[in-house]
């Protein structure tokens, strides 16, 4: 009689069939998985170009962003304390709209990430026209060739407070959703949950339902870090060998693509445009 080790280093059609389902086939979220891990790249590729061209700001993680402003208080050499602060005041206005839109569009999920996603497009394009506007080195020149001043002081402010303001809008909505494992930003308590699951899947004492629910929670969060590496590795690419401009350029059109999407699976209603406590 094989052991419970045994029972589960063997392909499991069922535990398969779950996993999958986790990850792209679950009708309770419908789309969202999809939808998030898009806007999860967007972040890296944004955060990529701020730290990169705009004097070492984030425009998605707050938390370092206010270390960053402290840093700069100090007089630490490289970080901006006008960039930073400007990215928190855009963020907390992002974070604010996001808020509203969560009043109005109720309990409609499809709804909700239709308008965030919408807003957050509109923020970037009329960052990207400033930035395609301004004339500056970070127009046509990657990072790599130049030793800083991608943009002038104005337009890094400009740019800081107009991304953080479509993240904040994206950081509500998404909170709001409360997708497991797809925050599309923070990553931090992401992580955490990939320690507990690698002991939850290899440690014996795990049940077989609890070893197949901890290994789909797994694939979930190693796909969110995997996407935020994508986003960040592409856009630093952009950014450093091309232009800061083309890395905004791809977050801009993964933005159009999040929308577009969105807007065509909300044209008919589905069980998972609802919120779990709403549906009946």
């Amino acid at each position: 009689m094989a052991n419970e080790g045994d029972a589960v280093s063997h392909a499991d059609p069922a535990n398969e069939e779950s996993f999958t389902r986790s990850l792209v086939a679950d009708t309770a979220l419908g789309p969202l998985r999809g939808l998030l891990l898009t806007l999860t790249v967007v972040t890296g590729v944004v955060d990529a170009v701020s730290i990169l061209a705009l004097g070492r700001v984030f425009v998605a993680n707050m938390t370092g962003n206010v270390v960053f402003a402290a840093f700069a208080l100090v007089g630490a050499p490289g970080f901006s304390l006008s960039a930073s602060l400007f990215a928190l005041l855009g963020f907390l206005a992002g974070a604010y709209a996001g808020g509203v839109l969560i009043t109005r569009t109720g309990d409609d999920r499809g709804a909700l990430l239709r308008a965030g996603s919408a807003i957050e497009l509109a923020f970037a394009v009329i960052a990207l026209a400033l930035a395609a506007a301004s004339g500056d080195p970070g127009v046509t020149h990657g990072t790599l060739s130049l030793s800083g001043g991608e943009f002038g002081a104005e337009v890094t402010d400009a740019l800081a407070a107009l991304l953080a303001l479509a993240l904040g809008v994206q950081n509500a909505v998404a909170r709001k959703l409360a997708v497991p494992d797809m925050t599309s930003t923070v990553l931090t308590m992401t992580l955490t949950g990939v320690g507990a699951d690698i002991r939850a899947v290899v440690g014996k004492e795990a049940s077989g339902a609890a070893r197949t629910a901890a290994r789909a929670a797994l694939g979930r969060r190693l796909l969110a870090v995997a996407t935020m590496v994508i986003g960040a590795a592409a856009g630093a690419s952009l950014a450093l060998h091309v232009s800061p401009l083309s890395a905004l350029t791809l977050a801009t059109a993964l933005l159009a693509l999040v929308t577009a999407w969105v807007t065509l699976a909300t044209r008919r209603p589905a069980a998972w445009r609802a919120f779990p406590g709403q549906r009946r």
